[in-house]
């Protein structure tokens, strides 16, 4: 069958799944849910399902531009259908299969992937499944509510399919500002000056002849909502709060401010909710990879005067709001390529301030973001080092307890790190911030102990730090993961510490 509108065959889910082969490597619009591909994966894992019951082999490569949710990661990891994934995920399921060697994971820097796929670090990409709003004739492709790596997808792959989706709307083009970089040595500086410059098209391109059909859908992006922010967040929201607004007050922050980047989650949530509601903070924009529910408020409200990002990562009450006053929100909002809204040259030009979340930070200021014990992993480095060591100002947040305290976010030294002392600048706990810059090593400890952790811990650490022979950066070989060997023995960090201490 022929669609009536182009020259491209109208496929099933299931046709389409039929098409792509045992141990394809096959790379999937999206960048979170936003923009993800919706049918056909879905199909990919019932028919992975029926192979497996069968006896027969059916695992893919899979690549996407960051986390995918329901529809790719969780449906065919449930499926057993992923032998290697690249470069972020947030499945459960999937979380639990790379931890356990099952799945090859490859945890990247978001904003390497496009040249990384492009130069073939990962072999050559068999299949692209990409959402769009309309394929023209002559492979132009129209995204939908992300941009991620899919530009490169099109290009990279050497079949392609594309969802159209209805509930998706078509002007959603006038946000999308495509162009991807040329591989060295043909680059030139990337004309972005302004958060809201626009530098390329409204669409991906991909050449008419790889495209092998096109799959019908209507169905909104699952996105799920935040909770609301608890009493811990909203602590390091205020303390966050404060200290942008003296440095505006200092002129250390420019008097008309300067741009922000918001990882994903509710501590991100609750300081872009209270810069809105500062009077002390002036009306802001955004250089960011993820925009949500609560910058689309700020935006509505007047606080946010416009924002660059990479998807559009909305629940789909709020989504559909913004379907409704596309007048407003188009001169609004510029969705780029993840090698542009995650570069670091624009991020160092335009001065990005960035706030991103951790899983804890060592006496020194070593931060890690991905690997729970230093050997589990939870979702990936995702942005956050693109924009850590490239902003004007990085803040990096964290609880200073888990689990009812007996897990300290501060501790001797870190299992793993992904953001060393040189790039982190400020850590933020509910109990204080801890302003880095300028200090030595030692000064950076006292100053992280004292304002960040939790006082039950104070104590330990401070005692280890005196305990360590004497060096730039003083450490006990013997004793720096002692409170991370106790965590995995005992259940807590310290088993000494009275639990009672923590409650409140």
């Amino acid at each position: 069958m022929m669609s009536p509108h182009r020259k491209y065959p109208v496929l099933t889910a299931e046709e389409a799944a039929a098409l792509i082969p045992n141990e394809a490597t096959v790379a999937f619009s999206g960048f979170t849910p936003a923009g993800t591909a919706k049918a056909v994966p879905k199909a990919i894992a019932a028919r992975a399902r029926e192979m497996h019951e069968r006896g027969e082999a059916y695992r893919l490569r899979v690549l996407a531009g960051a986390s995918t949710g329901e529809p790719v990661d969780e449906a065919l990891a449930e499926a057993d259908a992923i032998a290697w994934r690249a470069p972020y995920q947030s499945s459960n399921t999937l979380r639990r299969q790379l931890n356990s060697g099952q799945v090859e994971f490859v945890d990247l820097h978001l904003s390497h992937l496009q040249q990384a796929v492009a130069e073939g670090f990962f072999g050559k990409v068999d299949f692209a499944v990409v959402e769009a709003t309309e394929i023209a004739a002559d492979g132009r492709v129209f995204l939908t509510t992300s941009i991620g790596a899919s530009p490169t997808f099109l290009a990279s792959a050497e079949k392609v399919i594309i969802e159209i989706n209805r509930a998706q709307s078509p002007r959603l083009r006038e946000m999308a500002d495509i162009s991807t970089v040329p591989i060295p040595p043909h680059r030139s500086p990337i004309p972005i000056y302004d958060v809201m410059d626009r530098i390329g098209w409204p669409y991906a391109a991909v050449n008419p002849d790889k495209v092998v059909g096109i799959v019908e859908t209507d169905e909104l992006d699952e996105v799920a909502p935040f909770s609301e922010p608890d009493s811990t967040s909203l602590k390091i929201a205020a303390n966050v709060l404060q200290f942008l607004e003296d440095g505006l007050k200092a002129g250390e922050i420019p008097p008309e401010f300067l741009p922000l980047q918001a990882g994903v989650g509710n501590v991100s949530n609750a300081v872009m909710s209270g810069l809105g509601a500062s009077d002390k903070i002036p009306p802001f924009t955004m250089y960011t990879e993820v925009l949500q529910d609560t910058l689309v408020d700020l935006m509505i409200e007047g606080h946010l005067l416009g924002a660059s990002t990479s998807s559009l990562t909305l629940t789909p009450k709020l989504m559909k709001r913004v379907f409704d006053e596309m007048d407003f929100f188009i001169p609004r909002i510029v969705m780029r390529p993840q090698e542009l809204s995650n570069n670091p040259g624009v991020i160092r030009r335009l001065g990005v301030i960035s706030i991103n979340t951790v899983l804890e930070v060592d006496i020194y200021g070593h931060a890690n973001s991905t690997h729970v014990g230093g050997t589990k992993l939870m979702n990936g480095i995702g942005g956050s080092g693109d924009f850590c060591r490239n902003a004007y100002l990085s803040i990096l947040m964290c609880p200073s307890t888990a689990r009812g305290g007996a897990i300290s976010t501060i501790v001797p030294m870190c299992p793993h790190v992904d953001h060393n002392e040189h790039s982190v600048q400020i850590v933020v706990t509910e109990q204080g911030l801890a302003d880095l810059r300028g200090l030595g090593p030692e000064r950076r400890a006292r100053r992280l102990i004292n304002h960040c952790a939790h006082p039950a811990y104070r104590d330990y650490l401070h005692a280890y730090l005196d305990a360590s022979p004497r060096g730039h950066i003083r450490h006990d070989l013997a004793r720096c993961f002692e409170m991370h060997l106790n965590l995995a023995e005992h259940g807590r960090m310290l088993p000494e510490l009275d639990p009672s201490r923590f409650v409140g």
